[in-house]
């Protein structure tokens, strides 16, 4: 039924996305269809589910000896860890009584911190989940952020001030910064924690100076900022609104370039190469666009809503998405790569009789 064509390395490295992966393969077979063209590689995300609402927020940790780690915000007020790599389930943490609107972990992943609509911001052990403070807010906490060393706190919200905890003096009261207008959506340390970003519904993105407490600069829009990345290598601030993906200096807030998308975008992250950044918004889907030239590379559709959230891992290999649905999602930078969960069978191990099987439609794997 199929006809094989044999490419060199350079070009299926072109078609797979992946050169350091393939230099040490033997040469491969990519299937032609009768019509004699390529057949694209099939993208199939990891399922994480186990959420009973809308998944709002997810973060990453950095890479500890134990791989990475991936915390979500769910509305259902029960946040959980998953291992990074594969999605698989670790804990949930329970003692919210309300939605969770955002979480954190820090880089070696031994805290957890969670902002609510109970008034409250939590620390936890990640190691064993227990709740190590409840840090009581005037109203809803929408965000939160540890600063590189884990020593303090940062988290804002409906109230409209950020405050700075001090965790080993967590019964001091917090620094205060007020400035902004209306809630604040999300708030991050920058510049080696020595600035602070904070993007709220007043439709500005504000720069401040920690010490002095003092705004520094604010970028305004002409609509609210629906999400914010702040990436240290190369000091890049992305961030979201409407349809357009905008790339910010974070130490001038300069703008880099803007991207447009097919549809509104809730969230965007940019690659640790800086390659490309993937975004995804209310069409239910995700996009992949290359960073240099804006070209759109791929698109996946693959929840059954809007996805809210979206994160490139530490290492890159892989992205999640939170959606509407009250799931995550998985997704492989590399199409075809082996990696956590994914495995990549060559057409020689399945046997000409089967190499069908290969490009058929994979079933959905769920971790």
């Amino acid at each position: 039924k199929y006809e094989w064509l044999c490419v060199s390395v350079d070009r299926l490295c072109h078609l797979c996305g992946d050169s350091a992966a393939l230099l040490l393969l033997p040469p491969l077979a990519i299937p032609l269809r009768p019509n004699g063209r390529t057949m694209a590689m099939r993208q199939t995300p990891l399922t994480c589910s186990g959420h009973t609402r809308p998944v709002v927020d997810l973060a990453f940790s950095g890479i500890t000896p134990y791989g990475y780690f991936l915390i979500s915000a769910c509305k259902d007020g029960k946040p959980m860890l998953r291992q990074g790599d594969t999605g698989d389930w670790i804990g949930t943490f329970l003692g919210h009584k309300g939605a969770v609107w955002g979480a954190t972990l820090n880089t070696d992943a031994t805290k957890a911190a969670t902002a609510a609509a109970d008034f409250t911001a939590k620390v936890w052990d990640a190691v064993s989940g227990d709740e190590v403070l409840t840090l009581a807010h005037k109203h809803i906490v929408k965000t939160v952020t540890f600063t590189q060393d884990s020593n303090c706190l940062l988290t804002g919200g409906n109230d409209k001030l950020l405050r700075i905890y001090d965790l080993n003096n967590p019964e001091a009261v917090p620094q205060e910064i007020a400035g902004h207008t209306s809630a604040i959506k999300k708030a991050l340390w920058c510049n080696d924690d020595k600035q602070i970003l904070s993007a709220a519904e007043d439709k500005t993105i504000r720069l401040w100076d920690r010490t002095s407490m003092e705004e520094v600069k604010t970028l305004t829009f002409d609509t609210s900022v629906s999400s914010m990345e702040y990436v240290a290598d190369g000091e890049i601030l992305v961030i979201t609104y409407g349809k357009t993906i905008a790339f910010y200096n974070a130490l001038s807030l300069d703008l880099i370039k803007t991207v447009e998308a097919p549809a509104p975008i809730n969230s965007a992250s940019l690659h640790p190469e800086k390659d490309f950044f993937v975004a995804g918004g209310e069409d239910f889907k995700l996009y992949k666009f290359d960073y240099s030239n804006k070209e759109e590379l791929e698109s996946y559709k693959g929840h059954f809503g809007p996805v809210h959230c979206v994160r490139f891992s530490p290492d890159g290999e892989l992205y999640a998405s939170g959606s509407e649905d009250g799931t995550l999602r998985l997704w492989q930078t590399a199409v075809g790569k082996t990696y956590g969960l994914w495995k990549c069978v060559l057409p020689e191990d399945l046997g000409a009789e089967n190499s069908e099987q290969l490009y058929t439609p994979a079933p959905e794997i769920k971790a």
